[in-house]
């Protein structure tokens, strides 16, 4: 009993990270399970299933009065749900919401399931380092691939094709759109219902373990995407749990994001605390993901978000900053640092706020990295403009340098990129059919020697020019065209290189690893820059990014012989294959850009080149 008021001590006051293991259904011996629910505002709680004919079983309050609970003879695969009579007379069917397993075929129902042991692999333990390399490949599982009669491929399916794709192509992690149960294909999994359990519509949670033990095998780390900032409101789920807001915030402005029709969690509250908290942690304890990346953080932090000026209430500071909110994001950092050191935990934030990667103990969120959103936007931007124009926008490409420093960035070219009429990665590309390939190396290319780790959506490796969608798979039979298959040797080449030299990833975080070369010379739409390593070595990347050729084009170098070592223009890729020369000797007979010696390079249309210095 002590025990127990201790447990629920915790969880009420947001300090049990593990309440998965008391609340929902769990073995209790003999042929028997324990069911238990916290749904304070019940009159009372009827549990009824397969076990039973679906008739319901009272449940028994429990000490702390706010919780329910039962045991009774059930077997694994029983479905099951909370029948609740609410105070106001209704009667509300409801899943578990520390379910493992969920079946969403017909009326949704929980499912009587032991949650699998936790996997042999840890090296999240291990302290992570800002100075690896990260280049992650993002996926949605329901439709990467599918079978040949448009059936999903499966958590196994996947195991043995996604896994060895992911590791043939160099990517070095692999990020999950949602996995935890959603009852909608279309929400891409954003709408969650289940916050323990992987969808069932892939598989069981023992396959989905087996899929991430797949990966850590071949030496790539799994991030998933987690959902703390919002909820669906289909009946069966969280809202208005037990008939009155419980899981949401019950203040008439912070209860509902309306542009998505969902509704937020209530922040500070303890309880909810301990309900996302211990959702994140069932994922790292027992399925050993080595990341999360957490959505729409943006939401969170502000009480305005998605709401009209002045629609709001400000906070005791009288801003509109969710304070409750940037606690709960804080505690969360803290704890998923303390109890899994090595675990990359990256935010999806797309606002100036100050110190989403600066630790908690600096007064940050706490976060490893942040999504470079502006740089996203900005660069795709350009990279739309014909090229005869694109002088009066050089600063799109410029202007992230002025804050690329400011946090731990990944770039993202994500799926939110490539769906809604924006167009596929190719299809953003200016010009006609080859400029459209010729833009997509350039974009890469310039991509991976731009400060910030890497995120690419599945599909821009085979160069598709239709739109992501959640219906199908990605269009491989693409690579059987000879422009379509050399882009994914690029790809695969790209990143390759991009793990093998230091210079791209060593220093990702300050101007200790970055020196511009060429930074105004709008009128050729031209970039140039150098990327240093830790011990100081450095790879010239140099962008052309008009829609002619450029000859003899100067750049500044130290005294030395270099060579090109990666051509967008080269054949292999689908290029044209313009440049010939490979070794270029800098010229001592004028000082260019502040440095003492020069190189001067033909570079061809929508071309990047990288150059090292060989003697």
């Amino acid at each position: 009993m002590n025990s127990q008021k201790s447990l629920f001590d915790r969880f009420h006051n947001g300090k049990e990270f593990k309440a998965y293991k008391f609340f929902g259904c769990h073995g209790a011996g003999e042929g028997k399970y324990v069911f238990r629910v916290w749904a304070p505002h019940a009159e009372s709680v009827l549990l009824e299933g397969s076990f039973n004919g679906f008739t319901g079983q009272r449940m028994k309050r429990l000490s702390d009065g706010e919780c329910f609970g039962l045991t009774l003879p059930a077997q694994s695969g029983d479905r099951y749900r909370y029948r609740i009579l609410t105070r106001d007379g209704r009667e509300l069917l409801k899943c578990d919401p520390y379910s493992f397993r969920c079946d969403m075929r017909g009326e949704p129902c929980s499912v009587v399931y032991d949650l699998p042991e936790p996997a042999e692999y840890k090296p999240i333990f291990e302290k992570s380092s800002f100075s690896e390399p990260i280049n992650i490949y993002e996926v949605n599982l329901l439709s990467w691939k599918r079978r040949a009669d448009g059936g999903y491929l499966g958590y196994s399916g996947l195991e043995k094709e996604l896994v060895p794709y992911v590791k043939k192509m160099g990517y070095t992690h692999v990020e999950f759109m949602p996995v935890t149960e959603f009852p909608y294909d279309g929400s891409w999994g954003y709408q969650v219902t289940g916050y323990f359990c992987p969808t069932s519509r892939l598989g069981s949670p023992e396959e989905f373990q087996s899929l991430i033990n797949a990966f850590h095998a071949e030496g790539i780390k799994v991030i998933i995407d987690w959902v703390p900032a919002h909820f669906p409101k289909d009946d069966f789920g969280l809202y208005e749990f037990d008939g009155e807001p419980l899981y949401e915030s019950p203040l008439w402005d912070r209860m509902e994001l309306g542009g998505w029709g969902t509704r937020r969690f209530d922040f500070g509250r303890g309880e909810i605390d301990s309900f996302l908290l211990s959702s994140a942690y069932l994922f790292f304890d027992i399925y050993r993901v080595d990341g999360l990346r957490v959505d729409a953080v943006a939401s969170m932090l502000y009480l305005d978000y998605d709401r009209k000026t002045g629609d709001f209430t400000p906070n005791k500071y009288g801003d509109n900053r969710n304070l409750q909110a940037i606690e709960f994001l804080k505690k969360f950092n803290a704890a998923i640092k303390k109890d899994f050191p090595g675990a990359l935990t990256v935010a999806e934030e797309s606002t100036a706020f100050a110190g989403v990667t600066k630790s908690v103990e600096e007064g940050g969120l706490g976060f490893d990295y942040k999504w470079n959103l502006g740089w996203m936007n900005d660069t795709l931007f350009y990279c739309r403009q014909d090229p005869y124009f694109r002088n009066h926008h050089h600063e799109k490409l410029t202007f992230s340098l002025m804050y690329a420093f400011s946090e731990r960035f990944i770039l993202p070219l994500s799926h939110d990129e490539v769906v809604h009429v924006k167009g596929s990665i190719l299809n953003k590309m200016w010009g006609e059919y080859a400029d459209k390939f010729s833009g997509e190396r350039l974009l890469l290319a310039y991509m991976f020697a731009h400060p910030g780790k890497k995120l690419c959506f599945m599909g821009y490796e085979v160069a598709q020019f239709t739109e992501w969608n959640y219906n199908s798979g990605v269009e491989f039979f693409l690579k059987k065209f000879e422009k379509h298959a050399k882009m994914t040797e690029f790809v695969r080449f790209l990143n390759v290189f991009y793990k093998s030299c230091r210079a791209l990833y060593e220093v990702d975080d300050n101007w200790k690893g970055f020196e511009w070369i060429s930074v105004d010379d709008r009128f050729n739409n031209l970039l140039a820059f150098n990327r240093y390593s830790a011990d100081g070595n450095a790879l010239i990347c140099a962008a052309n990014f008009s829609g002619v050729d450029l000859f003899g084009y100067e750049i500044g170098v130290e005294r030395g012989k270099y060579k090109i070592v990666l051509n967008t223009d080269d054949k292999r890729f689908g290029g044209c294959g313009k440049l010939k020369k490979r070794v270029f000797v800098a010229c001592n007979n004028k000082a260019s850009r502040g440095k003492g010696y020069a190189l001067f390079l033909d570079i061809p249309r929508l071309t990047c080149i990288y150059m090292k210095k060989v003697k």
